[in-house]
């Protein structure tokens, strides 16, 4: 039964806003009738003014990464509990949050009340169910085992926010050292050494080396300093929008897997999305090719995202995945590895699931190890420049009290 969105006018005079299930527009006006309200305007939940045939369209997402990881798991329990996935939905939907969720849940529940499966409900919200979430939804309810796979999803949702959180969050410091440090340089060498060497300017007697440099500096970032950043604005503006073109940033993406400590996080980061998703849809039953599109899909780097495309190929003409795996060198050698062990076994989606944990492991640990090394060299540089621009006011009163004697 389709949901509205309703608008009303209660004995009071004043307005009621809410959800209402019904058949159709006038059966859901009907309804606020009966209970004593005056309808104003009704409007079909997640459809846009003007497509009436449309699907749903959210203008910004209802559900945040871990917002949906918990809604997961509450869906995964009730459905696990045996409740029927309308009334689960409904329970759902009544302890939603806020409206724009009510919204959306009332939505799903009208489409599955409608007869549509679960995982085609899901597609009318595109921006919030991707299409790994919707394959592992319509492999489960082919399966028979909804709620066990979407335990298996949110495990997988929490483990790829948690890893993220973790990479992020070591990455955190040293950019806020580093935005810090700048504003400080650009304090003292803009206000503070001007303000200071400007006493000793007005004398005859020459400068001291450092203390021109650093005046001649100053200058330059006061007079042309706009510019600077106008260039530094464009050339940043240039390279997002150049990124934009797939073969820009297949290059770039390529270029930042060769760059030293940086590339090999990258690489172990998405390999371990990669693996991880991959386990996940196979263990789900999706079908291996359409499981290895899907994960390619998921590669924020696109130079290894076309490997997967090549994996996926080679894996169609018969190819076993270890080989297609080993025979792309930007994936790291441990998931090709892991990839054999399972097809030798029979457990495939277990041992990518081992891959993806010490792949995501790997990478914690060396977001960690750059983080500590980035720390103290941020540091050591901006005590250098700070002496530097110290001395470059020292000296002059140094120079000073030589002359005086």
């Amino acid at each position: 039964m389709p949901a509205y969105r309703y608008e009303a006018l209660d004995g009071a005079g004043k307005t009621e806003n809410g959800l209402v299930e019904a058949d159709n527009a006038r059966a859901a006006r009907s309804q606020l009738r009966a209970r004593t309200l005056v309808p104003l305007a009704v409007t079909p939940v997640g459809i846009a003014a003007g497509d009436a045939g449309g699907g749903a369209r959210f203008a910004r997402r209802v559900f945040g990464g871990t917002a949906l990881a918990v809604w997961t798991r509450q869906l995964a329990g009730l459905v696990g509990a045996g409740l029927p996935l309308e009334r689960a939905l409904t329970a759902l939907a009544d302890e939603a949050e806020g409206e724009r969720q009510r919204e959306l849940l009332a939505h799903l529940k009208s489409e599955v009340n409608a007869g549509s499966p679960f995982a085609r409900a899901l597609a009318t919200a595109p921006r919030e169910f991707d299409e790994i979430y919707r394959a592992v939804v319509a492999a489960g309810e082919q399966s028979g085992a909804l709620g066990a796979v979407l335990e298996r999803l949110a495990d997988d949702l929490e483990q790829r926010q948690a890893l993220r959180a973790k990479v992020l969050g070591a990455m955190l410091y040293p950019a806020i050292v580093s935005v810090v440090a700048v504003l400080i340089v650009t304090v003292l060498v803009t206000y503070v050494v001007p303000q200071i060497a400007n006493v000793f300017t007005s004398s005859k007697r020459a400068l001291p080396l450092l203390t021109t440099l650093m005046l001649a500096l100053s200058a330059f970032v006061r007079q042309w300093g706009w510019l600077v950043l106008v260039l530094l604005a464009a050339v940043g503006a240039t390279f997002v929008v150049a990124r934009r073109g797939e073969t820009f940033r297949e290059r770039t993406d390529a270029l930042a897997l060769r760059l030293p400590l940086v590339g090999r996080l990258v690489r172990g980061y998405n390999a371990a999305r990669f693996g991880g998703t991959l386990a996940m849809l196979a263990g789900a039953g999706v079908p291996i090719l359409k499981a290895l599109q899907t994960a390619a899909e998921t590669l924020g780097n696109r130079a290894m995202r076309a490997d997967a495309l090549d994996a996926l190929v080679q894996v169609r003409e018969g190819a076993p995945l270890a080989a297609a795996l080993a025979a792309r060198k930007r994936f790291p050698g441990l998931l090709a590895m892991f990839a054999r062990l399972g097809e030798q076994t029979g457990q495939l989606p277990a041992m990518l699931t081992r891959a993806a944990q010490q792949l995501a492991g790997e990478a914690q640990r060396r977001a960690m190890a750059i983080a500590t090394l980035l720390e103290p060299l941020l540091i050591v540089a901006m005590g250098v420049v700070v002496v530097l621009i110290m001395l470059s006011v020292l000296l002059p009163i140094i120079q000073l009290n030589t002359w005086v004697r």
